[in-house]
């Protein structure tokens, strides 16, 4: 392997990385509200709430519960940022491999 196809290839590594740590944190704050939202319901019954469905609404409009939203939110800004920024290197990488192998194929056309 030539010293460009390693750069292309540490340069897809990195994203690939970066794209699987801002997938974790998604799937992360996907369950983590989950957590949230039992956590604030509970919250909502000891503040007199009564009814599940009044502690649900407790839940869902409670400000750390919007927090969690914007949160993830964001990561899935990030991982899908990640996603096309992973696959544009890749049909770059593709792309410098075909007129690399054009090349070597002129080169034996012609002898050189």
């Amino acid at each position: 392997m030539d010293d460009q196809s390693e750069l292309w290839l540490n340069d897809i590594r990195q994203i690939v990385s970066e794209h699987a740590e801002a997938k974790a944190e998604r799937i992360y704050l996907e369950h983590f509200r989950k957590s949230k939202k039992a956590l604030l319901m509970r919250l909502g019954e000891s503040e007199g709430i009564k009814t599940g469905t009044g502690q649900e609404a407790f839940a869902y409009s409670h400000p750390e519960y919007l927090e969690l939203l914007e949160g993830l939110k964001e990561a899935v800004k990030v991982e899908e940022y990640q996603k096309w920024r992973l696959r544009q290197r890749e049909w770059k990488f593709e792309q410098w491999r075909t007129e690399q192998a054009n090349q070597r194929a002129e080169r034996q056309r012609y002898g050189a």
